[in-house]
Formats: C-alpha cells, sequence, structure tokens
C-alpha cells in the first residue's frame, strides 16, 4: 500500500471569460463538480471562483493526473451546464487551466483564498490573477 498526498490548486476560466456564473449559477456548478468529483474518487478539498473563473484545492490520488482530472471536471461539468440550461447561451470552459503544487504549510491560506474568491474579485479582476499567479509560481505552458 502507498501513502500519498499531493495536494494542487487549479485554475479554469470560461471560454473567452465570459461571466457566466452569477450567484446562483455558480452555487450550482460548484455543488453539481463536488458531487461529480466524490463520485468519481476525485477529492476536492475547496472549490470556489467568480463570474468566470473557478479555483479548487485538490488532493492527487496515486493514479490521478491533473490533465485527466481537469478534463474530467471541466468536460462533465459543461455538459452538465448546457443540458441543465443553466446560461442562455452555450456554456465552454476555456482549453487552459491552471495548476500548482502546494505545500501543507500553505494550506490554510489557500482554502481562505479560496473561500473569499467574491470579496477578493471586487478588487482584482480576473486577468491581473492569472498573470500574478503565472508570475508568483513561475508557471510554465504544457500541452496535454
Amino acid at each position: 500500500m502507498s501513502y500519498i498526498r499531493i495536494w494542487v490548486h487549479c485554475v479554469w476560466t470560461t471560454k473567452r471569460r465570459i461571466p457566466y456564473m452569477e450567484d446562483h449559477i455558480r452555487s450550482a456548478v460548484i455543488k453539481h463538480i463536488s458531487e461529480n468529483a466524490k463520485q468519481k474518487g476525485i477529492h476536492i478539498d475547496h472549490i470556489n471562483g467568480y463570474h468566470e473563473h473557478l479555483h479548487s484545492l485538490i488532493s492527487l490520488g496515486g493514479r490521478q493526473t491533473i490533465s485527466e482530472i481537469m478534463q474530467n471536471l471541466k468536460g462533465e461539468s459543461s455538459y452538465w451546464i448546457n443540458k441543465s440550461k443553466l446560461t442562455m447561451h452555450k456554456f465552454e470552459w476555456q482549453d487552459d487551466y491552471y495548476a500548482v503544487s502546494i505545500g501543507m504549510d500553505h494550506l490554510e491560506i489557500l482554502r481562505a483564498y479560496i473561500r473569499n474568491q467574491v470579496n477578493h474579485h471586487r478588487k482584482e479582476s480576473i486577468d491581473n490573477e492569472i498573470d500574478r499567479l503565472i508570475e508568483e509560481y513561475k508557471l510554465e505552458r504544457f500541452r496535454d
């Protein structure tokens, strides 16, 4: 038996960063993603976002890859959003996502940051946030 704990902070946006997710829609999407993830053995510790994006803190399992998890969460939720007609127009997630590993010492700070997304984005745009995350974590672009 193996013992593993790998924490990953993931961020993904709507296609063209269209602000589809007003509060009631975002709440429904987050609930659905959380339930779907649990059924598929994906451990989402925290998830929240704003009108055009979501943040999540995920603990990877021994056989899971970030790419597979993101494909599963984004693909299934996009299908569900459209099937449920939560938006007036076809809903799509951007192909890209952002992911960075998180140390145990930073978990509580990140959890608070994810919980506080609505207030945070009253002060900082998603574009600025993404630029800051790329710079802060020295993220590199990879093709899945």
